[in-house]
C-alpha cells in the first residue's frame, strides 16, 4: 500500500509527564504516560505504533507508562474474523430486531449482559488537551528534498548508511504491506491467474461458460437476503458495494449445514413488511471532513452534547463544538485510498447510526492497514435501552469482516486499552477471541493466558519466553529522523548542529517507545 499524500508523520514528543488524576482509581497523581503531539501521521505509523502500546485522543498520542501508573492499560484486539457471539450478545441483537421489528421499547437491562463503560470517555476526553502544540505550520513544512538530501549527506564518517530526505518516498516504500503474499506458493495457483473453462464436447459434461443450475430454496433465499437490505443497511461514502457485501457475507455465513450462527446471522435479519421502524448505519470521513459528515456536523454535535450532560453529568457550557471538534473531529490520519483497500479508504471515520431519519449514535473509528480501530462512541441517551455501547461494537466488528473481503489484511478489531485492575473495564474481555499486548516485547497474547497472571499481578509481562526481547527496539539513534529548522536531518547530524545542552536523553526514550522502524519513518520536530 503507497501513500496516497506523500505527506510524512511529523510529532513532537512530550516525555514522561507528572502523574494526573486516574479516571479509573481515582488517585490523585497516579495515571502516569508519556506523549507526544502529532501534526500529522501515516495510518501505517499509527498502526505501528498502537501494536507498541499507543493510542490517540484527538492529535495527542499517548503511551501509559505500564510498571508505573496506578491502572496499567493493556492494548486489546479481538480477531474479528473468528468471532464467537456470546449469549449476552446474542441478547442485545435480538433486543434490536425486536424494537426495530414491533416497536417494543422494553427498559429492563440484564446484570450480567456487558454493557459499556463509561470511564474511559472521560480519561480519553480529558487526554485530548494535554500538550497542545503552538508550532507554527510554517516551521513544520520541510524544504526543498535537494536541501535535505545536502544535509542528510553531511554524515560521512559515520559508516551510517545514506538516508534518504524524499519524504514521499520514505512513505511509499515504508508503507507496503505483505508485498509477499503476491508470490505464488509451490503447488497453489496464482492469484493473478485466470482461469478459463473452455465448452465441453457434446456429451461430456455442463457447460462451465453458463451459469449454474440453481434450486428455487436458494432462488427465494436470495429474494429474502435482498428484502432484508432495503429495510437494514449500511452505507459507506462512495461504495456502491456495500448492499453486495452484506449478501456475500451472509450467503458465505453458513456454507456448511448445521454451523453455528456467525455475527451476520443476528445483525442483519429480515424484517417484517410492517417494521416500526428502520436503521440505517452510514460511514462518513470525519479527517478531513467529508460533505456528508459537514452536512450532519451540528446534529451529530447535538447528540454527543446531551450524552456528555446526562451520561457524564457535564454542566451545559462544557460540551462547546470546540471540545467536540478537537476529541472526536480532528485526527492526525492522512486520509489514504488505495487499490487494494477498502472502498471508503484508511484514515478517521464517523460511523453513524440513523434511526427513522435521525442520528441517535456515533461511534468514532479509525480503519488502518490491519485494523478497524474503536476510537469513542456516543449515542443519545433516550436510546439507553437498547444497549447501544455492546451494539455498536458489535456492528464495528462485523464492519471489520465486511473490510476484510476487499483488504484482506484488515482482520482485527482494536478495542483500546484492557484495564483488569478495573473490575468495570474488564467487560471488553467478553469479545472473543480476543489477545492483549505484552508491554514489554510487544507480542500479541491469548486474553485466556494473561488473566491468570492479571490476577496475582496489575502489571505483569505476557510473553513467558524469558530471552524473548523487543524485536522493534531502537538499536542505532543517529538514524532517527529530525525535522530541524524546515530540514529533514538523521539525529547524527542534527547533534551536531545543535547548540545548548544535550538533548540525547529525550531523543533516546521517545525512539525506545516508537521503536526502530517507526523512528527512522517520523520525523521528531526539534526547535
Amino acid at each position: 500500500m503507497a501513500a496516497a499524500g506523500g505527506s510524512a508523520t511529523i510529532v513532537e514528543y512530550f516525555g514522561g509527564e507528572d502523574g494526573y488524576r486516574c479516571g479509573y482509581c481515582k488517585n490523585e497523581t497516579g495515571n502516569l504516560s508519556h506523549g507526544m503531539w502529532a501534526h500529522s501521521m501515516t495510518v501505517q505509523d499509527y498502526q505501528d505504533l498502537i501494536d507498541r502500546g499507543w493510542r490517540r485522543s484527538g492529535k495527542y498520542v499517548y503511551k501509559p507508562i505500564m510498571n508505573q501508573t496506578c491502572c496499567p492499560q493493556y492494548t486489546i484486539r479481538c480477531q474479528a474474523l473468528h468471532f464467537q457471539t456470546s449469549k449476552s450478545h446474542k441478547k442485545v441483537l435480538k433486543k434490536m430486531l425486536k424494537f426495530l421489528s414491533k416497536g417494543d421499547a422494553s427498559k429492563v437491562v440484564s446484570e450480567e449482559e456487558p454493557m459499556d463503560s463509561h470511564i474511559e470517555d472521560v480519561v480519553a476526553c480529558d487526554l485530548a488537551y494535554k500538550g497542545e502544540s503552538h508550532v507554527s505550520q510554517s516551521e513544520l513544512t520541510p524544504l526543498s528534498v535537494d536541501h535535505t538530501e545536502r544535509v542528510e549527506n553531511e554524515d560521512q564518517h559515520t559508516g551510517e548508511k545514506k538516508e534518504e530526505g524524499n519524504v514521499q518516498k520514505v512513505e511509499s516504500d515504508s508503507l507496503q504491506l505483505h508485498a509477499d503474499k503476491e508470490t505464488p506458493v509451490p503447488g497453489e495457483p496464482s492469484h493473478s491467474a485466470k482461469v478459463v473453462h473452455a465448452p465441453p464436447k457434446p456429451g461430456k459434461g455442463a457447460d462451465l461458460s453458463k451459469p449454474l443450475c440453481r434450486k428455487a430454496k436458494d432462488i427465494r433465499k436470495e429474494r429474502k437476503l435482498q428484502k432484508l437490505l432495503q429495510n437494514q443497511t449500511c452505507t459507506v461514502e462512495g461504495s456502491q458495494l456495500q448492499a453486495a457485501d452484506q449478501v456475500f457475507l451472509l450467503q458465505n455465513s453458513k456454507s456448511k449445514t448445521n454451523q453455528p450462527k456467525t455475527i451476520e446471522d443476528f445483525v442483519f435479519v429480515s424484517l417484517p413488511d410492517d417494521a416500526q421502524h428502520k436503521l440505517e448505519v452510514r460511514v462518513v470521513r470525519s479527517s478531513p471532513p467529508s460533505s456528508q459528515f459537514k452536512a450532519t456536523f451540528q446534529e451529530s454535535y447535538q447528540v454527543y452534547k446531551r450524552y456528555q450532560m446526562v451520561i457524564h453529568k457535564d454542566p451545559p457550557d462544557k460540551p462547546t463544538i470546540n471540545q467536540f471538534t478537537r476529541f472526536l473531529c480532528d485526527s492526525p490520519l492522512e486520509a489514504e485510498n488505495v487499490p487494494n483497500g477498502p472502498e471508503c479508504g484508511y484514515g478517521s471515520f464517523h460511523q453513524q447510526y440513523w434511526l427513522d431519519g435521525k442520528i441517535i449514535a456515533v461511534g468514532v473509528i479509525d480503519i488502518l492497514p490491519y485494523c478497524v480501530s474503536s476510537v469513542y462512541l456516543y449515542y443519545d441517551p433516550d436510546y439507553s435501552f437498547l444497549s447501544l455501547g455492546v451494539y455498536s461494537a458489535l456492528r464495528e466488528i462485523t464492519f471489520t469482516r465486511q473490510l476484510h473481503e476487499k483488504a484482506p489484511d484488515l482482520c482485527f478489531y482494536y478495542m483500546g486499552f484492557y484495564i483488569h485492575s478495573c473490575p468495570k473495564m474488564r467487560y471488553k474481555g467478553q469479545y472473543r477471541p480476543s489477545d492483549l499486548l505484552c508491554p514489554e516485547t510487544y507480542v500479541w497474547t491469548p486474553i485466556e493466558q494473561c488473566l491468570p497472571l492479571l490476577e496475582h499481578s496489575k502489571y505483569c509481562r505476557f510473553n513467558q519466553d524469558g530471552k524473548a526481547v523487543d524485536e522493534g527496539r531502537i538499536k542505532e539513534l543517529g538514524r532517527v529522523r529530525v525535522l530541524h529548522k524546515r530540514t529533514v536531518m538523521p539525529y547524527s547530524v542534527y547533534k551536531k548542529r545543535r547548540k545548548g545542552p544535550s538533548d540525547e536523553a529525550s531523543v533516546q526514550q521517545y525512539a525506545s517507545l516508537v521503536g526502530q522502524t517507526c523512528s527512522e519513518r517520523m520525523l521528531l520536530f526539534r526547535s
